[in-house]
């Protein structure tokens, strides 16, 4: 009864906010319509000419990192911001050459169809025994726990299955009961989840760490029966600590208690230029950032620019600069905003799942569904359908989220399938990934749906527009600060100036 109140007081506020921006639309402009795709793409061209003429890459610790951070700075300065750039410490890592792996004597496996390495492995050449870890248990928990390591004998290789806990706790695990390396492969949960493992073990390990196919992992498990399976792995990778940057820019209007944020993250995988992911996010909100000071006093709450580094790390940026907050400063922001991959070739129009009705098991703050609404109600008036995004936690929200600040935001997918129905709302083909260029070389300034790019840039200048008026329906507007307070409120840890 409360639960069914409650929802229905947020409907309706929502309602009420909608209601309100054409009403303002006589007294300024839409920012939907200032925000045009051929800026968006301008940018992304930008930024593929810094992955080009940087190695193919805008990976965190990179020179391409380094370009596209004075890059957002530099278009902010002309756009008339004070931007700050924040810096934070991380591991950086990379892979120097592409793992092997073979059964001595037997096949050798093809890196990138038959297995892959995952982020922050050790370097090593190993050859020895492969031992299956608590197969009976995999997927409810394989490697999950270090009893699960009791039967290894110490310099054999450990094969476990993905699920239940981090990649990071099988690998430590493994690494603390003396195993010579790992293998980690994937579970078969979904068809996604039939390839290569493709992730990240989150910090440096000694030890190699691979990620074998579901097939390829339960072909070995059967074959390890014997205890006389060997296997040869070898990994060449480097890492150490660097310094990644979040770029930080506010709008001079609006009420500085009640900030909306809105963020993308900057960087790239190694592997590539990473145009779409997250170019395409980076590109959307640059490009409303030029435009927003247009809504001159329609603008009654301060949006709050943020340009994450060290994402695809780990969420390292956002993290960071979340925890660097106080607890003032936190309660000063409204929601967060984020887009992340906005332009997938064989994408979608994806909302975020703000009130849980997919049973993400995040438990989003109060708010964020009334974000999600406000994006479906846009689309539902252009009579274009969406379809809920995982709210999962897996992009730079999850440190708001898990602060309890309410999120939301626009996707198009990533390395997920798109299914049969989607493809007759949206085109595309089914059965293929929403972006086939996830995460690889090939995600270029080619790499691109424009038409799905625009859609859900326009939503996303929109929903900047509707927050930049009002919060109403997230957080009640929130009761303004006393002028004195008001006047003394920093927007974020202190940073430093960038030329």
């Amino acid at each position: 009864m409360r639960k069914l109140a409650i929802g229905t007081l947020i409907g309706l506020a929502a309602a009420s906010i909608g209601a309100a921006v054409p009403a303002d639309a006589a007294a300024q402009p839409r920012l939907d319509k200032l925000v045009k795709l051929k800026d968006i793409r301008q940018h992304q061209k930008d930024l593929q000419t810094i992955a080009t003429y940087n190695g193919g890459t805008r990976a965190a610790g990179e020179p391409g990192f380094e370009i596209s951070t004075k890059y957002v700075v530099k278009q902010l300065k002309k756009a008339g911001y004070h931007p700050t750039v924040q810096d934070f410490p991380f591991d950086y890592y990379k892979e120097k050459t592409p793992a092997v792996f073979d059964r001595p004597g037997g096949p050798s496996y093809v890196y990138g169809t038959d297995y892959a390495t995952l982020d922050f492995s050790g370097s090593g050449d190993v050859t020895a025994v492969a031992t299956a870890v608590d197969p009976a248990g995999a997927g409810v928990g394989s490697g999950c726990e270090a009893d699960d390591f009791a039967g290894l004998p110490k310099g054999n290789i450990a094969l476990v299955k993905r699920g239940g806990c981090n990649f990071s706790v099988k690998a430590g695990n493994a690494q603390n009961a003396g195993a010579a390396a790992i293998a980690i492969y994937n579970d078969g949960a979904s068809p996604e989840r039939m390839g290569p493992v493709q992730g990240t073990a989150s910090t440096p390990w000694k030890i190699p760490v691979i990620g074998p196919t579901y097939q390829l992992g339960t072909d070995l498990v059967k074959a390890s029966a014997s205890g006389s399976l060997k296997l040869h792995i070898k990994t060449d990778t480097f890492s150490e600590q660097r310094t990644a940057h979040n770029v930080i820019a506010e709008t001079k209007r609006g009420r500085a208690d009640n900030v909306v944020v809105m963020g993308a993250h900057l960087d790239s995988v190694t592997a590539g230029p990473g145009i779409n992911d997250n170019g395409s996010g980076t590109a959307t909100i640059l490009t409303i950032a030029e435009q927003i000071n247009k809504l001159g006093k329609g603008i009654k709450n301060k949006v709050r620019f943020a340009f994450w580094g060290a994402e695809e790390e780990g969420l390292l940026g956002s993290e960071y600069y979340v925890a660097h907050l106080t607890a003032d400063q936190k309660a000063r922001i409204a929601l967060n905003l984020n887009f992340d991959m906005l332009g997938s070739p064989n994408g979608r129009r994806g909302v975020y799942d703000g009130d849980d009705s997919e049973g993400a098991g995040t438990n989003p703050p109060a708010g964020s569904g009334a974000i999600e609404k406000v994006f479906t109600d846009y689309y539902g008036k252009r009579k274009l359908a969406t379809s809920p995004s995982a709210f999962d936690g897996r992009s730079d929200y999850g440190p708001f989220i898990e602060n309890g600040i309410p999120a939301g935001g626009l996707d198009s997918g990533a390395e997920k399938l798109k299914t049969a129905d989607e493809a007759k709302i949206y085109g595309g083909e089914a059965g293929k990934a929403y972006d086939p260029c996830y995460h690889q070389a090939c995600d270029t300034y080619a790499n691109v749906n424009t038409t799905i790019l625009d859609q859900l840039a326009d939503g996303a200048a929109y929903a900047a527009q509707v927050f930049a008026g009002s919060t109403l329906p997230v957080n009640g507007g929130r009761v303004a600060a006393p002028k004195a307070a008001r006047a003394h409120v920093k927007h974020a840890p202190a940073g430093r100036l960038l030329a």
